[in-house]
């Protein structure tokens, strides 16, 4: 973790000012430059919660303090005290926030995992057609960006957010899955940071970022418009809201995938994997070699994993996006991509 991003860090829960208790520092390489970076440390909030900093990515989840038990206990001498007086005061929350994201971060995890950052390109998207395509859902340019602080609300792979150091904006990408543990070690870009969060539960300060964009997230919750209205508490006045979502489509093969997925979402994570690698994966296959599509199959395989392995796959038509920004008082309303799966709508707030 780099020492400037606790700036931006709050409790999950609390909203209180962090402290840092360093562990272990190292060295990063970013492009040319150089940088002590945190590797391991505990973020502490005044209310008693314990988030660790594991391979330099700080676990701002509320279930942080069940996940990383065994990490806490070992580097924090009060470990017992603290547990016991969050115990008492938000064990229900933790519990909530626990149940609700088990499976989403198992399910993400495995999909990004399959990823090569080398080879694959993320939704047939090389770096430049990333960065375009980017520019073109948000209405940004590299000059508007510049000196914004920006938000990845569920960045994935964290690619994109590596690739946006050319705005010398400064960027956070968040995620629920261990994704973002490759992104950090792999990112190039002092200006983007990563952490492992909860976009139902922001770690920072309301209307704090000029501009937060999801990118078919908020769709894989379990209450898009609820997951929209707690991203609107985070944008600055006079700031901006983009997010992908994707919009019902017609279609035999549509409609009997999104059945078959009711069923196969409930199925264990690794069973999922290897179901479909010798199932739908060879089919699929076939089918877009003929078409001549140039998909890798890591790319075919995330792509059959993005549609059946997560718990949540919500479809939302234009005009409810659209109200969602009405309601929340946004201006220059916007659908900036209209796609086979999916769009982008934007909006600047009030």
């Amino acid at each position: 973790m780099q020492i400037e991003l606790l700036q931006y860090l709050k409790c999950p829960v609390t909203k209180e000012k962090l402290d840092l208790q360093t562990i272990k520092k190292a060295y990063k390489s970013f492009g040319d430059l150089q940088k002590e970076v945190i590797e391991e440390g505990i973020l502490i909030s005044p209310s008693g919660f314990l988030y660790p900093i594991i391979k330099g990515i700080p676990r701002l989840l509320v279930e942080s303090i069940d996940d990383y038990k065994d990490f806490l206990s070992k580097h924090y001498a009060d470990f017992a005290k603290s547990l016991e007086r969050i115990n008492n005061n938000y064990r229900d929350v933790i519990e909530y926030a626990t149940k609700k994201n088990k499976k989403t971060k198992k399910s993400f995890t495995k999909e990004w995992s399959i990823y090569d950052y080398n080879t694959d390109r993320t939704w047939e998207a090389n770096s430049n057609e990333m960065i375009e395509r980017f520019y073109l859902e948000t209405k940004e340019t590299q000059e508007s960006l510049n000196g914004k602080l920006l938000l990845d609300a569920g960045c994935g792979n964290g690619k994109l957010d590596d690739l946006l150091s050319v705005t010398n904006a400064i960027i956070i990408g968040i995620d629920l899955s261990n994704s973002v543990e490759k992104a950090y070690k792999l990112s190039s870009n002092h200006n983007a940071f990563y952490i492992q969060g909860d976009i139902a539960f922001p770690p920072f300060d309301f209307s704090c970022f000029d501009l937060i964009h999801s990118s078919g997230v908020l769709i894989c919750t379990k209450n898009t418009e609820l997951s929209f209205s707690i991203l609107n508490e985070y944008v600055k006045p006079a700031g901006k809201l983009s997010v992908w979502l994707y919009h019902p489509r017609k279609g035999f093969i549509h409609n009997m995938f999104n059945f078959l997925r009711n069923y196969t979402s409930k199925l264990p994570i690794g069973f999922q994997y290897h179901l479909y690698r010798f199932t739908l994966f060879p089919v699929s296959y076939v089918i877009k070699k003929i078409k001549g599509n140039k998909q890798t199959k890591n790319e075919m395989m995330i792509s059959i994993m993005d549609w059946f392995s997560p718990e949540y796959r919500w479809e939302i038509k234009h005009d409810v996006a659209k109200s969602w920004f009405l309601n929340r008082n946004y201006k220059e309303i916007t659908v900036t991509t209209d796609e086979h799966f999916g769009f982008n709508i934007i909006g600047n707030k009030n």
